[in-house]
């Protein structure tokens, strides 16, 4: 499998303080904020070193145009966020650019283009390991870490070479209200969000990820929600794939698949109140890559989302991608524990069904 990287990443700086927050003046010891580089340091480290490493393919990718930013993005915002990532800028309590930072941007959203023309040029899956994330970003909103769409950028790039339909899977543990707010009036890009059920966030993020939210116009329909329970292991995760998101891209035939890879969903993440284990995400990465090779011809990129747990968040990529490449999970979870819970995970996708067939 094919790893798209770019060292420039590494030059978004987050600093410290009250974890994702400003600095609080009662702390003796500021906090890193959890987006900051060290996460995707060990993800890198882990893919290199674990048993994956030699069915992996590095390659170094190359910077995004701005023209490449505008296909989702407004020009403006796009104007925007360069002159903060040159300058500084905090857009949020949580949300924050430090001088120097529009190199990291660019690299991001450029890794993510680089891998996805290889998934169309070359029918194999591709991952673009990258941050910061994208998925909370929208057409002209910073948020959740977030400032440029990098799934939504490379859904239109695809669009604009001769892709007809783009389906987006995001399992991230927060909403992608971002990318569905992107594409919310559209009909040629299904987006699916399986996420903790945190409702909205502020004027950021006025989506509630709810089941009632499926599309406006020529998208309604489109947008399918699954707000999972917080506390939901893996069978809870892997029930609603199944039952939910499966069939409905069966029915959209998509003819290329996009992976939003959040692993903040792990039983270990700061960030949140989910209990998939390195294998849930294992289990997760091998039914998309079946369901890609199924209807879209192998045509599967891979995008890295959220995952705070610099050391756990590591293991479980490690696991994903080997679950993308079509290999068995080769890594024992050095930390994992939590039952399985099948009868309650049962009721829970039970009650999403029902949920969803009542929202739409």
């Amino acid at each position: 499998m094919d790893v798209f990287w770019n060292d420039d990443v590494l030059f978004h700086d987050t600093g410290f303080g009250f974890f994702e927050a400003p600095e609080s003046p009662m702390l003796s010891v500021q906090i890193a904020h959890p987006e900051g580089p060290d996460r995707i340091r060990n993800m890198k480290s882990v893919l290199q070193r674990g048993p994956v490493a030699e069915r992996l393919r590095w390659r170094t990718s190359t910077h995004a145009l701005e023209a490449d930013l505008i296909r989702f993005h407004e020009q403006t915002y796009v104007a925007e966020v360069k002159r903060a990532a040159h300058e500084g800028r905090r857009f949020t309590a949580t949300t924050l650019l430090r001088p120097g930072a529009w190199p990291a941007l660019l690299a991001a959203a450029g890794a993510t283009l680089d891998a996805g023309r290889h998934v169309r040029v070359t029918g194999s899956p591709a991952f673009a390991l990258v941050r910061p994330p994208g998925h909370h970003a929208g057409r002209a909103m910073a948020d959740g870490y977030c400032f440029f769409n990098h799934v939504g950028i490379a859904a239109e790039d695809a669009i604009a070479n001769g892709i007809a339909r783009v389906a987006i899977v995001d399992w991230d543990v927060h909403h992608g209200n971002g990318t569905q707010a992107g594409f919310y009036d559209r009909a040629d890009v299904l987006t699916v969000s399986m996420h903790m059920d945190h409702g909205a966030w502020g004027p950021t993020h006025p989506e509630t990820g709810g089941v009632d939210e499926t599309g406006t116009g020529a998208g309604a329909g489109f947008n399918l929600n699954v707000p999972l329970p917080m506390g939901s292991t893996d069978a809870t995760y892997l029930g609603a794939f199944d039952e939910i998101v499966a069939p409905r891209l069966r029915a959209f035939e998509p003819q290329m698949l996009i992976i939003a890879n959040g692993v903040d969903a792990g039983q270990f993440d700061p960030n949140g109140r989910q209990l998939v284990t390195m294998s849930g995400f294992h289990a997760l990465a091998s039914r998309a890559r079946a369901l890609a090779d199924e209807l879209c011809a192998g045509r599967l990129l891979v995008v890295q989302e959220g995952g705070y747990n610099p050391a756990y968040a590591a293991f479980s990529v490690h696991s994903a991608i080997e679950g993308f490449a079509g290999l068995p999970e080769s890594l024992k979870d050095p930390l994992g524990f939590m039952p399985q819970a099948e009868q309650r995970a049962k009721h829970d996708v039970d009650w999403l069904k029902a949920r969803i067939l009542a929202g739409q």
